[in-house]
């Protein structure tokens, strides 16, 4: 079976990338804590409240753009800093009381498409989103105790409800009302949450695409599901690096469909769900 040339891909990405694109293959291969300077231009600009903004000139922080910087942190293994912890602080409190996450009305002239305050589809995005990532947040503090420990999970409730709202909007064929990356951020939610009958019926649908799948979306939702502690020999995850090994390029990259810019960063993702780095340390001080 054709498989993934990581080495290729660490390769394309040493080449290619950035002091900040060679501190995340860094971490991601070995857990180095990146240079302070990286740690401090990936928060840059984060509102007082904790979120950051969707532009310079944006007055209300947006969950959309909290939510990538945060996927920016974690591949830089700051989930622990004190300035993401204000950021889970505000998204949490950013919860509806339904479960779900909007934006603020106020940012709907500058919102793209899949964010729109009030628009069904971008509601569920959003949720599944933010919930992703609080469920990543209890998955790390937990992972940090010792078996058994009774201490409580930051955020957990907050994840349950996001939880049961993406279960409660899937159709009966387990396709839901939103974009396709909603599908794997809710599968991964699905999964972690013990909803497991929920996460295969979203799991199905996904593997159907794959075939035709872009390789930046494979390359996102075979990452995503590893995050959650999904096995790299869970069908889903072996359908994803089987497109992903079809389509890697001879120098090792894969081409992205926002243009050449992001070859690298989609190569990150790659070797994000399939490289088996060693545990990041400092996992015990996300209680602090």
């Amino acid at each position: 079976m054709t498989v993934v040339d990581l080495d290729a891909a660490i390769g394309f990405v040493v080449k290619k990338g950035d002091p900040v694109d060679r501190a995340r293959l860094s971490y991601l291969r070995t857990g180095a804590t990146p240079a302070e300077e990286i740690l401090a231009a990936a928060e840059a600009g984060q509102a007082d409240g904790g979120g950051w903004f969707a532009t310079p000139r944006s007055k209300v922080p947006s969950v959309d753009i909290t939510c990538f910087r945060l996927a920016q942190l974690d591949d830089l293994g700051a989930l622990a800093r004190p300035g993401v912890k204000r950021a889970f602080d505000w998204l949490a409190g950013r919860q509806a009381a339904d479960g779900s996450w909007q934006e603020a009305k106020e940012l709907a002239a500058e919102a793209p498409e899949w964010a729109q305050p009030g628009d069904p589809e971008a509601t569920l995005y959003l949720t599944a989103n933010a919930t992703f990532w609080l469920t990543v947040m209890g998955l790390d503090v937990r992972s940090a105790l010792p078996y058994g420990d009774p201490t409580p999970i930051p955020y957990a409730d907050a994840a349950t409800r996001g939880a049961e709202f993406i279960k409660s909007s899937l159709n009966d064929d387990g396709t839901w009302p939103s974009y396709l990356v909603t599908g794997w951020l809710g599968a991964a939610v699905m999964y972690r949450q013990d909803m497991f009958y929920e996460a295969a019926r979203m799991q199905a649908v996904l593997g159907e695409r794959l075939p035709s799948m872009a390789p930046a979306d494979a390359a996102a939702m075979a990452a995503t599901m590893r995050r959650v502690g999904m096995s790299g020999d869970d069908w889903t995850m072996i359908a994803a690096k089987r497109r992903l090994a079809e389509t890697q390029r001879t120098d090792g990259g894969w081409d992205s469909e926002e243009g050449e810019t992001f070859d690298v960063n989609l190569t990150l993702n790659v070797i994000r769900a399939c490289y088996e780095a060693t545990t990041p340390p400092g996992k015990a001080s996300l209680l602090a």
